[in-house]
């Protein structure tokens, strides 16, 4: 066997000029809220600063390779914005950054602390029962139960023979994103709100692809809520909104209630305690302190989600003990789970909660 031995390129085994310009692209648009203008002024304002593209393609080659490859459109005005491709990209990109512990795996189903139907299989058996995938025959326990029945004279198989391993029991899962855009989720210099943002956007890739048979709704609040979808995930932003607990958790129970999930969830990003409500189709509004009149509103909200067997698990990035009173009476109230994230491991927490909850009821 020959080696050939040459001298070294530091460009061999690089990603190329075109996928390292993109990745930083795709960063900046996680800040921008998708927006493609601001992101490329924000990449032009690098390169002039630190000669990024000094001896490869120009921002102006990478802008027309963008929009040759269909990561750039431009609209009728000639504004350049993102494309259905990118969006996609930004989720991919979201999930592989936070959930770096994800493996390909089945599809569209959680594992349960119960036996039942379903693909892992366990190392117990049991007789084998009509409707029973053959797949999972224990040919050992079943050929052993037949010499046991029959001795060493003439052997046949029974019905009463045949031993099955248990699997798991899976079951599918209809969550409820909320995500707070509040102001407060950008003051005191702190942006909270792309944590949040990117977390939406993995798990929805994760849902999407690994467990296509949950669904995966996303409720924004502020002033009010309203329901988000997939595609609308990269452009949310903060505005100048107060902050209306209590709509978000009536309009995610309001969709929980017409999903035919038997499993229902709503995983709740907020930096805040509650701060408005809409009462006699006025908004009552105080952002000072824990004011009675808006918090019972919403514990009263938390106790309809756990007689509708709803968990709501909250995570606080925000770790003022005033705060966390309210989500320790939020979580007593629902009897469910409440984390408190930094904004660094939001999108672990979200993910360990997801696919590791084994709280299922079956029947």
């Amino acid at each position: 066997m020959k080696f050939v031995y040459s001298e070294w390129q530091a460009r061999q085994g690089a990603a190329t000029e075109f996928q390292q310009l993109l990745d930083l692209f795709l960063q900046l648009l996680e800040y921008t809220a998708g927006d493609a203008g601001e992101a490329l002024r924000w990449l032009t304002a690098l390169d002039e600063q630190h000669d990024i593209t000094a001896d490869g393609m120009g921002i102006g080659d990478f802008i027309e390779e963008l929009k040759k490859q269909g990561y750039l459109e431009e609209d009728n005005d000639a504004v350049v914005q993102i494309t259905a491709r990118t969006e996609r990209t930004l989720r991919q990109r979201s999930l592989e950054e936070i959930f770096r512990s994800l493996r390909k795996g089945k599809r569209g189903r959680h594992k349960t602390p119960f036996a039942g139907t379903g693909d892992e299989r366990q190392p117990e058996t049991r007789p084998w029962q009509f409707g029973d995938d053959v797949n999972q025959l224990d040919l050992t326990g079943t050929l052993s139960n037949a010499f046991h029945r029959c001795g060493t004279g003439e052997w046949s198989l029974a019905e009463d023979d045949f031993q099955v391993y248990e699997t798991d029991h899976q079951t599918s899962v209809a969550t409820v994103l909320m995500i707070d855009l509040s102001h407060s989720m950008v003051l005191y210099g702190e942006d909270r709100i792309t944590p949040a943002r990117k977390t939406a956007l993995a798990l929805s890739e994760l849902i999407m692809t690994r467990y296509p048979k949950d669904t995966l709704d996303i409720v924004a609040f502020g002033n009010d809520a309203w329901e988000v979808s997939v595609a609308d995930l990269p452009y949310l932003q903060v505005g100048p909104y107060y902050t209306n607990t209590r709509a978000g958790l009536e309009r995610a129970r309001d969709i929980l209630r017409r999903r035919k999930n038997r499993n229902k969830q709503v995983f709740m990003i907020t930096d805040g305690k509650p701060s408005c409500h809409i009462e006699y189709g006025r908004m009552y509004r105080n952002a000072f302190g824990l004011d009675r009149r808006i918090v019972n509103r919403v514990l009263d909200e938390a106790t309809r989600c756990r007689r509708e067997r709803i968990t709501i698990t909250t995570f606080m990035v925000a770790r003022d003990p005033y705060l966390q009173q309210f989500v320790h009476k939020l979580t007593e109230a629902n009897q469910g789970r409440a984390y408190y994230a930094s904004l660094d491991n939001l999108g672990s927490f979200i993910f360990e909660d997801y696919v590791r909850n084994r709280r299922r009821r079956v029947r």
